[in-house]
């Protein structure tokens, strides 16, 4: 259909047309490849050139046959003398070989003006296809487009009797989730282009407790880095928590103060289970993940029991700076402050 309605374009159209979509589309392919260095794009770039190289020969060779003679001084060809004296009445039809007049020329279509509104109409076309990226909003992390995953909401599911039975109320998997999934958690990473893939939260509660202590998690994926977020509200607390890791495989332990609770950095490999539904087992050998960051944090500032987690991990194991920890706890902390105030 395309190639249909081009030839039934005007010579005059149709060239210039071709001459600016080629010429635009080879130079941004061969922009592109040397961005990204990807080699395929440019070998199409030059095509793209090469055929509109092809096609301004045409026009100009058009050109300068509309500026050549009429077929019989083209030819080169005797004028005799009584031809070139003027006649004294001129005569009713022109004879073949005779060029037009200068009205017959003055109705033919101007093929200048027709190439210069073509190219002038698919300039501006390429114009905007060349600036597409910076016409387009920018989505930086300082913008809600940042956050391209939104949370599942899971409100209308009956919350577990341990979220009623804990006071001050337990915060759910959802307001963990739109507390985690804001704009400026990519930036805090330190991966700031990204968008979130994929955020998730689910009010649970802890294993090996019967039901009886809530554990509400979220989790927002990014390309770079995983970010999990749970609060337990059993009594433990970030005291004795410490001394539990002094007999555990955990490295990089570092106790501090988060706007006034107490806190504890530290790092420990995640778990990797694989499940193979193919062979008919039901699962796998549980396997060493990649290594991850934790924030542990006491609910409140006395530190009377229970703490929120936050983990950060990626599956190349490259770890953010623990800045980027404490700058997560920072839009946490709100949500919790509030049941525990």
């Amino acid at each position: 259909m395309l190639g249909f309605l081009l030839r039934r374009l005007p010579f005059w159209v149709r060239e210039p047309l071709l001459i600016v979509v080629g010429s635009v589309l080879g130079a941004r392919l061969i922009y592109l490849a040397l961005h990204d260095e990807e080699w395929v794009p440019a070998g199409i770039g030059v095509a793209f050139l090469v055929f509109t190289v092809v096609r301004v020969h045409l026009v100009v060779r058009a050109l300068r046959a509309r500026g050549n003679p009429g077929p019989a001084a083209a030819e080169g060809g005797p004028v005799s003398e009584a031809a070139a004296q003027p006649q004294p009445q001129p005569q009713p039809q022109a004879p073949a070989g005779q060029r037009p007049t200068p009205a017959a020329a003055e109705k033919e279509p101007n093929a200048w003006g027709q190439a210069a509104a073509a190219v002038a109409l698919f300039a501006a076309i390429g114009a905007v296809l060349w600036l597409e990226p910076e016409l387009l909003p920018s989505q930086d992390a300082g913008t809600p487009q940042a956050a391209a995953a939104s949370c599942a909401s899971t409100e209308e599911e009956e919350l577990p009797s341990a979220y009623r039975r804990t006071a001050p109320r337990a915060v759910t998997g959802d307001e963990l989730c739109e507390a985690l999934n804001r704009s400026g958690l990519a930036t805090l990473l330190g991966t700031p282009a990204e968008r979130a893939t994929s955020a998730s939260g689910t009010s649970g509660t802890a294993p090996l407790t019967d039901g009886k202590v809530a554990q509400p998690e979220a989790q927002v994926r990014f390309d770079t880095y995983t970010v999990h977020v749970s609060a337990t509200y059993n009594e433990l607390s970030i005291a004795q928590y410490v001394k539990l890791m002094e007999f555990g495989d955990e490295t990089g332990i570092r106790t501090l103060s988060v706007h006034g609770r107490p806190a504890v950095l530290f790092s420990d490999h995640t778990m990797k289970i694989e499940i193979d539904l193919g062979s008919g087992g039901s699962g796998g050998p549980v396997e060493e993940g990649p290594l991850a960051r934790t924030l542990s944090v006491a609910l409140d500032g006395g530190d009377r029991g229970g703490f929120f987690d936050i983990t950060v991990w990626s599956a190349s194991g490259a770890l953010p700076e623990d800045s980027a920890l404490l700058g997560i706890a920072g839009s946490i902390l709100p949500v919790i402050a509030e049941r525990t105030a």
